[in-house]
């Protein structure tokens, strides 16, 4: 305005009429044509400071808006700024408030311009906020990577919880690799560990299972030849002996097939099963017997016929479905069987199971025993203290442990009411 320019970057400058610089003159603002209605004025003076104690004026603002009063007295402004500055204050403090003002301005000579500069003090020329949209995006990425980092630990956990429930009956030969790069390496490193370890197994057993067929025939041999030894006494140790090799070698065998497990796993009814072991027991007249569980009896309402309430007792037609290989089932069954004939001179049969696993307990009337004794005896060619007058060969606890194992179960050890009680533990599906 000082210069005589008609406009700067983003504001236009334009001089007033004669008629509305007169209607200005007298400070009737809100008269002059073009300004905002309705019109509530601020007037704003800048001085320039000089050396005495006395400024000179430079520029008289009436700033026109159609919704505020701005608060110039609240604005601080130091001693001594020059005019240019604090315009400029001015100017922050138009663009502060969010309304589209218009600006009166009389220079040192008199004269009033019209100042338009919505591109510069109004809240269309502040710069966007981006704020919310800067929370939402964070929020939303936040999101995504707890997404991202929960579903990466669910399948670590879920593949440790594979690993940890595995059955070496019917479990998987190997696992699929998904999921990040470090589960995919666990899970090939877990692969190849097993593919390892079968193999490994499968030779093992193998081995001990041809030593102990191959030594059937020499054993055979020697039954023959001790069949022509004319000494009765002599003929009858050296049968006696050969027997019990006869019996080692075939627990052997029996051990290597269990490790084996070439049997096919298939759904089986493990109530049945273990109803069927004891029935044959009992046709040899031996003291083992099922214990079953007693009827549930439940109470009925009132009906139409009957004013009373009723007992009915529920029917007991459950059935005890598993996947198991019944025939190495059976020999650990058998095992726990006949172990508590020899040393607790009756067997009591319970079965039990949960959604996930089946219980087969067996119990003998022994008496009192030490566990921590028992437990040593699932190791193979281990007996206990009281088996010198009974046959074996320590091999049968091991048998059903790893039977046991292989379901995805093990073997426990408690003391029962009248003896030791057995658990032999099998995963269901």
């Amino acid at each position: 305005m000082q210069d005589g320019q008609s406009s700067v970057d983003g504001i236009t400058i334009k001089a007033l009429g004669p008629a509305d610089a007169a209607i200005a003159d007298k400070g009737n603002f809100a008269s002059v044509s073009g300004v905002p209605q309705p019109s509530l004025v601020t007037v704003v003076t800048i001085r320039e400071p000089v050396p005495v104690d006395v400024s000179r004026r430079i520029i008289s603002l009436a700033i026109i808006s159609p919704e505020i009063r701005y608060p110039v007295a609240d604005l601080e402004v130091r001693e001594n700024l020059p005019p240019a500055e604090k315009l400029a204050v001015i100017t922050k403090l138009l663009a502060t408030y969010c309304s589209d003002s218009l600006v009166l301005a009389k220079n040192a000579q008199g004269n009033w311009f019209r100042l338009q500069g919505g591109a510069v003090w109004s809240c269309a020329a502040a710069p966007r906020d981006f704020r919310l949209v800067a929370a939402f995006i964070a929020v939303l990425s936040l999101a995504a990577i707890l997404t991202s980092v929960a579903d990466t630990s669910q399948k670590f956990r879920s593949f440790a919880e594979a690993l940890r429930s595995r059955r070496r009956v019917g479990g998987p030969d190997s696992y699929v690799e998904h999921g990040p790069a470090e589960l995919r390496e666990i899970v090939s490193a877990v692969n190849s560990y097993m593919e390892k370890e079968r193999a490994h197994l499968f030779k093992r057993a193998e081995v001990l299972s041809g030593v102990s067929h191959d030594l059937g025939a020499p054993a055979t041999r020697l039954r023959l030849r001790a069949a022509l030894i004319v000494d009765d006494e002599l003929r009858r140790r050296l049968d006696a002996d050969i027997d019990q090799m006869i019996g080692m070698i075939e627990s052997v065998l029996a051990f290597t097939r269990s490790e084996l497990s070439d049997e096919e796993p298939r759904r089986l009814s493990l109530t049945a099963l273990i109803e069927a072991l004891v029935a044959d027991y009992q046709d040899l007249d031996r003291p083992v017997e099922l214990e079953t569980h007693q009827p549930e009896v439940i109470e009925t309402a009132a009906s139409v016929f009957m004013s009373s309430k009723g007992h009915r007792t529920l029917p007991d037609e459950r059935r005890l479905l598993v996947i198991a290989r019944p025939m190495s089932l059976q020999r650990a069954i058998v095992n726990l069987v006949e172990n508590a004939l020899k040393y607790g001179r009756r067997a009591t049969v319970r079965l039990n199971a949960t959604s996930a696993m089946a219980t087969i307990e067996v119990e003998d009337e022994g008496g009192r025993i030490c566990l921590g004794d028992i437990e040593k005896l699932v190791a193979p060619f281990q007996r206990g203290r009281n088996s010198v007058m009974t046959e074996g060969f320590g091999l049968g606890l091991t048998i059903a442990s790893t039977i046991a194992e292989q379901h995805g179960g093990g073997l426990q050890f408690e003391q029962g009411d009248k003896g030791l009680r057995v658990k032999l533990t099998i995963q269901r599906g």
